[in-house]
């Protein structure tokens, strides 16, 4: 039988225990484990799904890898074609990771109404570009479909429809520029099928999607010629260690680089969610440390008589630590039983009915996301655990200096 852990139960189980003048501290300790576990699910679960949105909405605009040429310079118009005579292509199968590959090629355009005009990008897709995330973002319409022959058809933004007053259905032109230095255009017309918001502004103002055809034509190039590739991976923390090896199988010709390059400033920022993340977690279990140091050492002065029997029985300094240790183990147990139950039952509230708004202007989403995977969950609840219980284990050794005859006459 385990002396210590059937002592503890009897203290634990004891009714006077639970009446007595440690109560209301004991439970302000259980409170505050419960709270700082609340807390720290909320931190980690809403940066993880802010994080893994945020990055989402910039993949599906530009893919996880961007194949171009060395000679393309930053802006978002391809202006030297890539042959799609590659090896790579149509599937990647020489890089252990890559899930999808696509040819895509952009042009600047103006768009031009009665009353006013805008200028975008129109990035022109193939029968090979995977719509998923645009199914997601989609508001109203559909999404085009290019699998066919050459088509019309376009996918704008509702930030650009808003602005110039379209719907789904509506055709307007759109003005392009072959040759900068003449100043040649060509007038072209399309028919808005579908409108989309992924909560991007600084991407939704800027792209429009249609016929990767319309583009091989402006800028008369063969049907074999694209402006870069899309890569798209299976695991985004491989996406460093895939980029080399992309990079290598693209030739010597290629230059591959992440989307983490291209929107460096998006993705540093996102990082902060990391910092400040463990910030949050840093402090809870600090606070939830010392409330238990502080219910552990009421405990031990409201059980001095019976740290004084038990020596006189010939007990040991670190049997009796093992008893409170015990007896602690247990409250913490209490609370992040309550605090996960509080916290989970918040998360899920959350991601199902969508309870807590965000301002998409700062945050690119319109309501906190929620990221909920259990093996952070069972990390979380067993680090606070061990981190609890080792704090507790200095303040237990007041025990040790407890005399056995002062003890028992103690009141």
């Amino acid at each position: 039988m385990n002396f210590e852990l059937f002592i503890a139960k009897r203290i634990i189980g004891n009714k006077a225990y639970k009446s007595s003048v440690s109560a209301p501290i004991i439970k302000i300790g259980i409170a505050a484990i419960a709270i700082g576990i609340v807390v720290m699910l909320i931190a980690i679960a809403t940066g993880l799904g802010l994080q893994q949105k945020i990055r989402d909405k910039v993949v599906a605009f530009n893919g996880h890898i961007e194949i171009t040429n060395y000679d393309t310079n930053s802006s978002d118009e391809s202006q030297v074609p890539i042959s799609i005579q590659q090896d790579f292509y149509p599937q990647f199968n020489a890089v252990e990771g890559v899930k999808h590959i696509q040819g895509v090629a952009s042009k600047f355009a103006v768009i031009r109404t009665e009353t006013d005009f805008e200028g975008i990008v129109v990035k022109g897709v193939g029968s090979d570009y995977n719509w998923d995330y645009f199914k997601e973002f989609l508001v109203e319409g559909r999404v085009p479909d290019f699998s066919g022959q050459r088509n019309e058809d376009i996918l704008m933004s509702s930030y650009i429809a808003n602005r110039l007053g379209f719907n789904v259905g509506d055709k307007f032109q759109m003005l392009f520029t072959n040759d900068i230095k003449e100043l040649r255009t060509r007038i072209m017309a399309f028919n808005i099928v579908g409108i989309y918001n992924s909560g991007f502004q600084e991407l939704d103002e800027k792209f429009c999607i249609a016929d990767l055809r319309h583009i091989q034509r402006l800028n008369k190039w063969e049907s074999d010629q694209i402006g870069s590739f899309e890569v798209f991976v299976n695991d985004f923390s491989e996406l460093d260690n895939i980029t080399v090896q992309v990079y290598k199988e693209a030739g010597s010709f290629l230059n591959a680089r992440p989307v983490t390059q291209k929107y460096y400033t998006v993705f540093e920022w996102i990082k902060i969610f990391d910092s400040n993340t463990n910030v949050i977690i840093a402090i809870m279990i600090i606070v939830a440390g010392i409330n238990m140091i502080t219910t552990l050492l009421v405990l031990i002065l409201e059980r001095t008589n019976m740290i004084g029997i038990l020596k006189a029985l010939g007990s040991s300094n670190w049997t009796i630590r093992k008893v409170f240790l015990y007896n602690a183990s247990y409250l913490i147990g209490l609370g992040l039983l309550w605090g996960n139950i509080i916290g989970l039952g918040l998360l899920f509230a959350q991601k199902y009915f969508k309870l807590f708004p965000l301002n998409p202007d700062t945050y690119y989403v319109s309501e906190a996301p929620v990221y909920l995977n259990w093996d952070y969950i069972v990390l979380l609840n067993i680090g606070t655990f061990v981190a609890c219980l080792l704090m507790l284990m200095i303040p237990s050794v007041i025990i040790s200096r407890i005399s056995p005859v002062k003890a028992i006459r103690f009141d």
